[in-house]
């Protein structure tokens, strides 16, 4: 089978969405498809340069380029499930966020570019042959925006047999890009109101690494937190092995590797009522927390686990017990994706 694999590519701009195209790719070629992967220049401004690339991807037709026939266009990103093809698979990671859930906060969008995104997400994944989620969480914001319903289609983080307990070395791991949707600051200001806190370890880069910082320096606070920067992925490995917990509490977020690759690594995830994705997998008070996205509740967990490390671990190893039961694999997107 010939499938084409279409997501798009921020030059420079690296992240989850790359993992998840890549392990999409790799595991149709395991599954003994022909794959070719097409990566549109994605850039998220000026606005008509983004209105150009979707009605470039409305005249585009995949269903046999150069004679060649294709048996499957799967998609995976904004505006690439506008191509048009005759079996056309929408995997959704995020819609174009800045007109949909993040608009009313930070309204960087125009009106008629917001209408036109729309229009277009309305037209062109009603056409689609299926279509899936990254997370309930799209698919709850697909259907509340476009009145569109999609099936929740799970996959593993990169790397997910490596992740592994180890010995409690006694810190909260907090791995993610720095940005202010992932809220790393909501996790300082909590640790200047939890004296009894263990230190806090950050590991990641992006545009608000220079502000937090800035607020851990205002606050106090460079005796006890470290900022690693970027780290290799064997170094991530290690820290969540050695860790006691792991702060992941994103403003709605569409999945969220890092609560699964807390939970394979044996340790609860500290999250907020308002981060999205990772509710999904967290049990509030047995796997972890799922707590108000203030400092005051934050603090409030982080002298929890200080004051109760056994109990703290015990949380841990049911995280790690939880995991399988959810039945992600590679094998069962590969199932549903080419299904009939």
């Amino acid at each position: 089978m010939r499938v084409m694999l279409a997501a798009n590519i921020t030059p420079f701009l690296h992240g989850g969405a790359d993992y998840h195209i890549q392990g999409t790719a790799n595991a149709l070629v395991a599954a003994g498809c022909h794959v070719e992967i097409l990566r549109l220049p994605f850039t998220f401004t000026p606005e008509q340069s983004i209105l150009d690339l979707m009605q470039w991807c409305k005249k585009l037709d995949l269903n046999q380029p150069n004679g060649y026939r294709i048996d499957r266009l799967i998609s995976l990103q904004f505006p690439c499930y506008g191509i048009q093809h005759n079996k056309h698979t929408a995997w959704i990671m995020h819609q174009h966020r800045a007109v949909y859930e993040l608009y009313e906060e930070n309204k960087t969008a125009s009106a008629p570019f917001k209408y036109a995104i729309g229009q277009f997400d309305q037209e062109s994944l009603k056409q689609c042959h299926q279509l899936f989620a990254n997370s309930k969480r799209v698919a709850e914001r697909l259907y509340q925006y476009n009145d569109l319903n999609a099936s929740a289609l799970y996959h593993p983080p990169p790397a997910y047999q490596a992740f592994h307990p180890a010995e409690n070395l006694g810190y909260i791991f907090c791995p993610s890009r720095i940005e202010t949707l992932k809220r790393q600051d909501l996790l300082i200001k909590a640790l200047a109101l939890a004296p009894k806190s263990l230190p806090v370890v950050i590991a990641g880069a992006g545009g608000q690494s220079e502000s937090l910082k800035q607020l851990i320096n205002q606050l106090g606070l460079n005796e006890r937190v470290r900022m690693l920067g970027a780290i290799s992925e064997a170094q991530k490995i290690a820290y969540y092995a050695h860790c006691s917990a792991v702060f992941f509490a994103p403003f709605d977020e569409d999945y969220g590797y890092i609560t699964h690759e807390a939970m394979l690594s044996g340790k609860p995830v500290i999250s907020c009522t308002d981060s999205g994705g990772p509710l999904e997998f967290i049990e509030h008070e047995h796997t972890g927390w799922i707590i108000p996205p203030s400092p005051e509740s934050i603090a409030t967990v982080l002298n929890w686990i200080s004051q109760y490390p056994n109990k703290a671990e015990e949380m841990g190893k049911a995280a790690k017990a939880a995991w399988p039961k959810f039945g992600i694999s590679w094998d069962k997107v590969v199932s549903q994706l080419l299904e009939t």
